[in-house]
């Protein structure tokens, strides 16, 4: 009785407010942790290795965008010339054009990109037929292991003038054959054609795998409610996929002063007739420095599109959280 009353005079002088406290679990060390789950560190270790070395241990050498940079004095020694560097892009006459083909082109891939994948994803979705959805996932996952040098000669087997097949196709038709490789203004379309073939099938797995984790219930509810198939993936599929679809255009969005270096110099190469409306930030400076050979005006222009990036996934996400918070990074 005397502890009973102890314990409710002790009560009723902390006005009431006692919390309740839970046993917390002790914390694992990260190397008991490891220890739990070693297979599963070895299989992302190569990617943590790969990012720690040519990311995180290449931002000291953002140092040579303001350098004279000289090999053998190093990052240390060499002359300190300021923003002098970025000049080297920022007065040539073509700035302004590689810069609006870098993003015009991305904002092409990303588009079409996207809504292709989505495509695929809600098509395979809705297919009952497993062997054929397997068939078919198989297939559109191929061209993303293709080497775009590979796709450079189907490409011009495709438009070459004489031999193309496209151009055989025109003269049945009774039309006159086209000089494909010097139409510069119907390349953004062959290239956003070839990009969308080569990386759609792997965005729409991404996708699939959205579906996938997308509660049965939801459908069976729908289903008894008396709704279609159509409507379900309208008022059902889409607006459960958009944060994914979000969160990997905000992750493009940062990539869009960086053209796909590899796919334009493959298809396009040195064929000056295009570059009007193909030549991009990477490759402009590729080839200027295969003449001036100078990483420290290479390197002011990797900063510059690096910052720009920063900024637009920044301002993409807050724009993202104001209207659509589950669609946001962070």
């Amino acid at each position: 009785m005397a502890n009973l009353e102890s314990r409710q005079s002790s009560f009723i002088t902390n006005g009431g407010n006692r919390k309740l406290t839970k046993k917390r679990r002790p914390r694992l060390s990260i190397l008991s942790d490891i220890r739990r789950n070693g297979t599963s560190y070895l299989l992302v270790l190569p990617a943590m290795a790969y990012t720690f070395i040519f990311g995180y241990m290449t931002y000291p050498y953002m140092v040579i965008a303001f350098q004279r940079f000289n090999y053998t004095k190093g990052i240390f020694h060499s002359e300190w010339v300021g923003f002098k560097n970025f000049e080297f892009f920022f007065r040539s006459n073509k700035a302004l054009t590689v810069t609006f083909n870098t993003i015009y082109l991305n904002l092409l891939f990303i588009i079409f990109g996207t809504l292709m994948a989505l495509a695929i994803s809600l098509v395979l979705n809705e297919l009952r037929k497993k062997l054929f959805v397997k068939i078919s996932q198989s297939l559109m996952l191929f061209p993303n292991f293709i080497s775009w040098i590979v796709i450079s000669y189907v490409l011009y087997a495709l438009f070459s003038m004489d031999m193309g097949i496209v151009n055989k196709t025109l003269n049945q038709l009774g039309m006159s054959s086209v000089n494909w490789y010097t139409e510069a203004q119907s390349w953004p379309a062959i290239l956003t054609v070839m990009h969308v073939w080569k990386g759609a099938g792997m965005s729409a797995i991404i996708y699939l795998a959205t579906i996938t984790g997308i509660d049965e219930t939801l459908y069976e509810a729908a289903e008894i409610d008396g709704a279609n198939r159509l409507q379900m993936c309208f008022r059902i599929t889409l607006p459960l996929m958009m944060p994914t679809v979000i969160i990997l255009t905000m992750l493009s969005v940062g990539k869009i002063m960086y053209g796909d270096f590899g796919m334009i110099y493959a298809l396009i190469g040195d064929n000056g007739t295009l570059y009007s409306t193909t030549d991009i930030i990477d490759t402009y400076v590729f080839r200027s420095l295969r003449q001036i050979g100078d990483p420290s005006e290479a390197m002011a222009v990797g900063l510059f599109q690096s910052v720009i990036g920063f900024i637009l996934v920044f301002g993409t996400n807050a724009i993202t959280r104001r209207f659509f918070k589950d669609g946001a990074l962070y």
